[in-house]
């Protein structure tokens, strides 16, 4: 349990992000912790680098309900300090944090506290060692140095636990979270680390995730953007949808012709942004001709169709309206709300 938030077993696949504002802005990060929940994210992380970002961590956690993920990086101290603070998980990586007696302080402090670790493996932090042994982070490698940490948890008696096996190669990441699920039942975590850009990190996370959740890996997911988080979140949940992993509405479009008159690319975002945070299990089309409109998407519950200055509003393949272009995006809204309210 992260919180309220169950993860693994047979829990729903938990949305993650984190903030990229200052921890120590407190007013902005709170600000951006609502924006992401209203986009549906599930879990959000907050940076602790240093003290000071610990007592901001503690004033956050006071004024949100949200559960919230402490990341520490090289100081052991700071991971005891976020759960005194009220951290509902704490993320470390065991080859940067100092050693088994550092942990093992860590370990206390979430025994105390009564919240998970999330033990984090990247291809940048793998144990020299074992980067000599394998020759570089190849999938062999980054599951010897998660191993290598659930048998440290065990010794410490330590059980609560998320792991994440992350690479920035997409096939590297695939091989590695496989294997990992193969040797231990810890709830997973996945994402592509670094990924890149919104579109080229969209594209690679897309693959990745889709993969490993396709053949039943991975319990939480975070893509991670080179961008506003609220675009990770808005990824994960179209991610999950086209795995029938998540419920909420899919908007469909055409991909646009010659016959095409109307600005469809346009009214689908429109209509994706006004639909995000839905969780009504509807599909919405937004097609550029009357021609086939209709007929192409007769799967969807409300959709609509242009023509030249004017176009069609259909509910499942029927044309129930004409319009005016300048209409088209309010009476197909008012269309959606009432599919949402059959729906619901």
């Amino acid at each position: 349990m992260v919180r309220n938030v169950p993860v693994g077993g047979d829990a729903p696949v938990a949305i993650q992000s984190m903030c990229n504002t200052a921890t120590t802005d407190a007013s902005a990060t709170l600000a951006q912790i609502e924006g992401l929940v209203k986009a549906g994210c599930h879990i959000v992380r907050l940076a602790v680098p240093n003290r000071e970002a610990v007592k901001a961590f503690a004033n956050i956690r006071k004024k949100t309900d949200v559960p919230l993920v402490a990341d520490i990086h090289f100081q052991a101290d700071l991971a005891v300090a976020a759960f005194d603070a009220g951290a509902d998980k704490v993320r470390i990586n065991p080859g940067n944090i100092g050693g088994e007696a550092k942990v093992r302080a860590i370990v206390d402090a979430a025994k105390k506290a009564g919240a998970p670790i999330r033990v984090g493996v990247n291809s940048g932090s793998v144990e020299k060692e074992i980067l000599k042994k394998h020759g570089g982070a190849t999938p062999d490698a980054l599951v010897e140095s998660a191993a290598a940490s659930v048998a440290m948890m065990q010794r410490l008696e330590f059980d609560n636990l998320v792991f994440s096996i992350k690479a920035s190669d997409v096939v590297t990441t695939i091989q590695a979270c496989r294997a990992f699920a193969g040797q231990f039942d810890f709830p997973q975590h996945i994402g592509i680390t670094e990924s890149g850009t919104v579109r080229t990190g969209t594209i690679r996370s897309s693959v990745g995730l889709g993969t490993l959740l396709a053949q039943g890996i991975g319990d939480t997911i975070r893509v991670s953007l080179a961008g506003d988080p609220l675009q990770e979140v808005r990824v994960c949940k179209e991610i999950l949808k086209s795995l029938g992993l998540a419920k909420g509405p899919t908007v469909i479009a055409c991909p646009t012709c010659g016959r095409t008159q109307i600005d469809v690319a346009g009214l689908a975002e429109k209509v994706e942004d006004m639909v995000a945070g839905m969780t009504a299990d509807i599909k919405i089309a937004v097609m550029g001709c009357v021609v086939n409109g209709p007929g192409e998407a007769k799967e969807a519950d409300v959709g609509m169709a242009g023509g030249k200055g004017s176009g069609e509003i259909f509910v499942r393949g029927e044309v129930v309206e004409k319009v005016k272009e300048e209409d088209m995006l309010d009476r197909l809204m008012a269309h959606v709300h009432g599919a949402i309210t059959n729906v619901e």
